[in-house]
This record gives C-alpha cells, structure tokens and sequence, in this order.
C-alpha cells in the first residue's frame, strides 16, 4: 500500500502528459502510485501512460471511456491504495517537493484536505501565483473565489474523499468548486500552505465558448451551498466577476467580455471587487482597455 494515490484523468493529453508523468517521477517522496483515468483518447495518450508504466509500476493506466473527469477522479475509491487522495490533471505540474509538503501537512490530524499556491504558466514560464488565504477554507470565501483553483491543487485523506461521496459526475464546469463547498459546509478542515507547489498551464482557448456552462456549474455550486444554509452576498459575486473578468482578459474570448464582467463586478459591490485593490484596479482598466488592445497584446500581459 502507498501513502499517495495520485489520480490523472486524460482524454488526448499526449501533447502534455510526458511532462505531467515526469514531474511525478522527481517527486522526493517514492510512497506514491498514480492512476492514468483515460476516458477514451484517440491520440496516442493511452499508448504514453502504458510506456510509462513499463518502465515504473507505480503508474497504472486504466480505460474509463466517455464517462469524463469526475467520474475518473471517483474510481480512486474503488482502485486506490493510498491513504491520501492527490489529483492532477494531465496538463498541469508538480514541483518535485509537492508530496513531501502533503506528508508534512497530513502530520496534523486535523486537516483534512490541504492545498498550496499555484504558479499559472504557459509552457514557458510564469509571473504570477495564487494566493493562500489564512485559516481554514469556508463556504463564503469559496462562493468568492476559489483558492484551490484547480483539482491539481487537492490532497484528500481518502476515509474522507469516500464519506464525502466523492464528486458529482452530472457537472463539467465547477465540479471542484460544488465539491470544496460541500466539504467546507459539512465541516471538513480545507487548508492552505503558503508556498507554490503546482504549475497549472493557461489556455488562451476556452472562455468564449464554455462561459455559460461555467455559469451552469457555480449555479449548482451556489445550489449546494444553500442546502447548507449559505447564500451569496453582492460582494462575493463582484469578487467572482472579477476573477471571471481576468480569465477573459487571459483567453481567447471577446474583448467586450472582460468589460462587461470588470463593469458588473464593480457595481454589484465596489467594496467586494476592490477588496484587493491592486487586483481589482488593474483589472477594471485593462477590461477597459482590452478593446484597443491587439489579442495577443490581451493575451501576452494575462495569460500567466
């Protein structure tokens, strides 16, 4: 049995998953194995996992087609050994003290599920990284903006990943973000480390086209929270057109977008939106200044 199950759902990876494989390969603690969840690659990807697993037999490649990616993180319940569950996505990569850090956090008995800064990068390098709020994760600050940011930022003790249910499999936009509101809700220990342990890599593709399903899946997020008895106020949704707001900025989606949501933001509630000054202020003005600017002007200063 290992400490670690590391679950990587793939569909067509093949252009990522090599170096998402080899950051797991340098990892400073060996106690790990990883499940390659392919949900029907046409591409070669599942070929690359198999390669890999020759050669290192903690990797084990495992078909689940057409079924997507909740419902191959969830097979960890039936196919893991670890007693703590870590997802990574096939795109993304790990710094090599990435699970060392997690055994350390794990060491308090209180925490139940633990995540750290991300670095955002483009395949070539980064500028920015996340932020680590203080204490435990709760349900207002998540119906805000999601520190977690990305499944590949989640470490789980595993009695705990099976008693939540594991994630919902009808959701494709905000599964992550439904799920960390249930824990939270449920009074599960959500914490952060101060230090960056994931690169998570951009897309300049995406926003345009999946927006409304985005806006479907925190509908459903916000669903669950209010089960739980929360609701959101005006300043969590300014925060939330905020951050919906530089995501435009950083992807191919219209320039009007960025303004349209930096402008609703800042009047649902002034205060929610410039809670971070800096933040909200660049934001409004280059959503005001996105029209004029070339795309790839737009995407070059936003996509890290």
């Amino acid at each position: 049995m290992s400490t670690f199950s590391i679950v990587i759902p793939c569909l067509n990876a093949i252009a990522t998953l090599g170096e998402t494989l080899d950051s797991l390969l340098t990892q400073t603690d060996r106690d790990w194995e990883a499940l390659v969840v392919d949900d029907g690659s046409t591409d070669g990807s599942w070929a690359l996992a198999a390669t890999y697993a020759a050669q290192d037999p903690r990797i084990r490649p495992m078909r689940n087609p057409g079924r997507g990616p909740s419902a191959a993180r969830n097979l960890v319940i039936a196919e893991g050994r670890g007693d703590i569950i870590a997802f990574c996505d096939a795109d993304d990569l790990w710094a090599p003290e990435k699970l060392t850090r997690m055994r350390r956090a794990f060491a308090d008995t209180r925490a139940d599920a633990v995540f750290a800064r991300i670095a955002f990068f483009d395949g070539r390098g980064t500028r920015t990284v996340s932020t680590v709020p203080g204490g435990d994760l709760t349900v207002p600050m998540l119906m805000g903006e999601n520190p977690v940011c990305t499944m590949s930022n989640l470490a789980i003790r595993r009695e705990v990943f099976v008693a939540s249910g594991g994630l919902d499999t009808t959701m494709v936009h905000n599964e992550d973000l439904e799920y960390l509101i249930r824990l939270a809700a449920t009074g599960y220990r959500i914490r952060g480390l101060d230090e960056t342990l994931v690169y998570y890599r951009t897309s300049p593709t995406g926003l345009s086209s999946n927006l409304d399903a985005m806006r479907r899946g925190r509908s459903a997020a916000l669903a669950t929270a209010a089960r739980h008895g929360f609701a959101p106020d005006a300043r969590a949704e300014a925060i939330h057109l905020r951050y919906l707001a530089r995501r435009a900025l950083r992807t191919d989606a219209p320039a009007h977008e960025a303004l349209r949501l930096a402008f609703g933001g800042a009047m649902t509630s002034p205060s929610g939106f410039f809670s971070d000054l800096k933040r909200g202020g660049l934001t409004l003005a280059c959503a005001a200044a996105a029209p004029l600017m070339p795309r790839r002007l737009r995407r070059a200063l936003f996509s890290h």
